[in-house]
């Protein structure tokens, strides 16, 4: 913004949830490229060393979409607590969460002290 105001939270956090959902997309649709390109194979992941990377590949593909899907729930938890007029405040302590903090974690819900 070029008057120096800060971004407005939920607009931030809408923008990266739609970065998130689209991940999330390109991911399943990874997910289940690997899983059709095996089907009606007779894959040996045990013995085949390409079964091997096929399946490391899938659980790969599969660990990136469950970790992008947590994110999304963290992101909508957060826009509801800009909703609820908590976004932005300590859990623990009460206190503001740091504008630098919420830029680069905006879904935060504890401030740096209290980090885990």
């Amino acid at each position: 913004m070029s008057d120096g105001a800060a971004p407005d939270p939920q607009d931030a956090l809408r923008e990266r949830l739609a970065m998130v959902e689209d991940r999330i997309a390109r991911q399943r649709a990874l997910v289940e490229g690997i899983v059709d390109s095996v089907r009606g194979e007779n894959v040996d992941d045990e013995h085949d060393p390409e079964g091997a990377t096929l399946a490391w590949e899938r659980q790969q593909a599969a660990a990136l979409l469950a970790e992008a899907e947590s994110e999304r729930e963290v992101l909508r938890a957060a826009l509801d607590r800009v909703v609820a007029g908590t976004y932005g405040v300590c859990e623990v302590c009460g206190r503001a969460i740091p504008a630098a903090r919420l830029a680069a974690r905006p879904a935060a819900t504890r401030c740096v002290e209290h980090a885990r």
